[in-house]
């Protein structure tokens, strides 16, 4: 469609821009620019939101992609861009790994953004509660969600972004 995409990456380390460019032959150059980037350090995400929908021109389409691990939370920083009259949708993104861990015995866990450790042992109990505890999480984003009429969209980061686009998003009513 003739919609302006204008892509904000908030991140602890600073924000960048992309856009706003409008127009399916810069859907490349746009894949592009999300693929050179990677995120790292910690993001209030609430603050970085509330931030957004202060300053943020009209309100439109704010499709949000993090791994909602924010230690004080997003929920705030959504309720403060739908009050300015954003459509808002989550995109929860989480690894292979996280959705379904392959490994077991005694490992070291080292958090990629923040650096801290922490040694477990993963035995099948251990595995089935933390898959119990990651289904209760997402059960409660989608809850969430549901509530205030924000698209909810968990994803695997193994998904290729032409099925993210093109399938994905287009059943849960986002892309058309």
């Amino acid at each position: 469609t003739g919609d302006n995409v204008t892509i904000n990456l908030v991140q602890s380390r600073g924000n960048e821009r992309w856009g706003p460019s409008r127009g399916k032959q810069n859907s490349l150059r746009m894949l592009s620019f999300l693929d050179q980037r990677e995120g790292n350090g910690i993001t209030d995400l609430n603050k970085s939101l509330r931030e957004y929908a202060l300053r943020g021109g009209r309100p439109g389409l704010a499709f949000i992609l993090s791994d909602f691990l924010s230690p004080d939370g997003f929920q705030q920083g959504v309720d403060a861009l739908l009050s300015r009259g954003y459509e808002v949708g989550l995109t929860h993104i989480l690894s292979p790994d996280e959705l379904a861990p392959d490994a077991s015995g005694d490992m070291k866990l080292v958090d990629v953004e923040t650096g801290a450790e922490s040694e477990i042992t993963l035995d099948q109990p251990t595995l089935e509660q933390y898959l119990a505890r990651l289904q209760e999480w997402q059960g409660e984003i989608a809850t969430f969600c549901r509530a205030r009429q924000v698209h909810y969209i968990p994803v695997n980061s193994g998904t290729a972004w032409d099925q993210l686009i093109l399938q994905t998003l287009r059943q849960k009513g986002v892309a058309r």
